[in-house]
């Protein structure tokens, strides 16, 4: 992985967190927590499209996967605290 594949995939991290935090209305979390819960949000919704066997492209598709997974994430993170 070179250098501009890491800056997009953490651009693309820090988006997708920061969109699934406000489409939760969760309190701000912080340009790396934004970062961390997206880049995880990638890698659950990249599984989540896989095993619906949903195929995206792109820089949009790479981006709504992340984000779906990030929302499915912030989700289980607010499961766990009612616990």
């Amino acid at each position: 992985m070179d250098i501009t594949n890491l800056l997009w995939f953490v651009l693309i991290g820090f988006v997708a967190g920061w969109i699934a935090t406000r489409l939760m209305r969760k309190s701000s979390i912080g340009l790396i927590g934004n970062i961390i819960v997206g880049i995880l949000g990638a890698v659950i919704g990249g599984y989540i499209f896989d095993f619906l066997r949903i195929s995206v492209n792109g820089l949009i598709g790479s981006l709504v996967t992340a984000i779906v997974g990030a929302i499915v994430l912030l989700y289980l993170i607010r499961l766990a605290k009612k616990i």
